[in-house]
């Protein structure tokens, strides 16, 4: 076979996955193939998809634990790509003729080992993403004394019940330690907790920090919220430890989990004061 036949041969190849369909069923995936230079394969997402500015003119296939399985069929995909909690979905779509991709998302290792597995099926380099997140680990702000740490999602003002955490298993936790910290909850339990006000009592934290989003928790008193928070008996309160976060990507474990790290290991830095 000659030099020119083969470079037609791969001239095809390529021209094969730059026209394929793509569904995305989670926001973190959407992210991660827009960041890849897929983004213009995309033909739909899912709920939620805000980033960056291209996917929000995407049609939606539902929320990404519960797409909707038709619509899904009605883009005609050629490759839809989801997480562990779609397997029942990306299996009944295999059953369609359908290529589909399960990532694992969970972890800070899990998230690159999903980029360079995505990056792999769409003929892309994922060099860079990975430089990234490793960077942001590398040149993160590193307490020399550990202190705990208990990573709340979501500003409430009634903190009587069903307050959701960073638990075990989950890139938060992972974050914590990269930061030179513990996880004050130390159950194995689960990777997301509810705890009551007793439960975060019998805790005891050292550091308590907030993921608050104004997007999506727009009526929420925030000052009426923290002085809920500064009301339980914790270490925490007592030396001012308790902290309010506000950034569109920290719930995202995509390439952007690089910003999550620097953004919450400079929150966690106590060496300074």
């Amino acid at each position: 076979m000659g030099i020119k036949t083969l470079f037609f041969i791969l001239l095809f190849i390529l021209s094969l996955n730059a026209n394929e369909r793509i569904i995305s069923l989670s926001p973190s995936i959407t992210e991660i193939i827009y960041a890849l230079g897929s983004g213009g394969n995309l033909v739909a997402t899912s709920t939620y998809s805000l980033y960056p500015k291209e996917a929000k003119t995407l049609p939606v296939v539902g929320g990404y634990e519960n797409p909707n399985f038709e619509k899904i069929l009605s883009f005609k995909p050629d490759l839809v790509v989801g997480q562990e909690f779609n397997q029942k979905t990306l299996q009944k779509l295999e059953h369609f003729g359908i290529k589909t991709l399960q990532l694992n998302l969970k972890r800070l290792k899990t998230i690159k080992q999903s980029i360079k597995k995505l990056a792999l099926k769409l003929n892309k380099n994922p060099d860079k993403l990975i430089s990234d997140i490793n960077k942001a680990i590398n040149d993160a702000k590193k307490n020399k004394t550990p202190h705990s740490v208990m990573i709340v999602y979501g500003l409430r003002e009634d903190l009587r019940s069903g307050i959701y955490i960073a638990g075990h298993n989950i890139f938060f936790e992972d974050i914590i330690k990269e930061c030179g910290n513990t996880n004050a909850y130390t159950s194995k339990m689960t990777d997301q907790p509810s705890l009551s006000y007793e439960n975060i009592i019998a805790l005891n934290p050292q550091q308590i920090i907030i993921l608050h989003s104004h997007a999506t928790e727009p009526n929420v008193d925030v000052k009426k919220a923290l002085k809920a928070w500064m009301s339980i008996p914790t270490s925490a309160s007592k030396h001012n430890h308790i902290s309010i976060v506000d950034e569109d990507y920290l719930h995202i474990p995509s390439q952007r989990v690089a910003l999550t790290i620097k953004r919450l290991c400079t929150e966690m830095y106590f060496d300074k004061n």
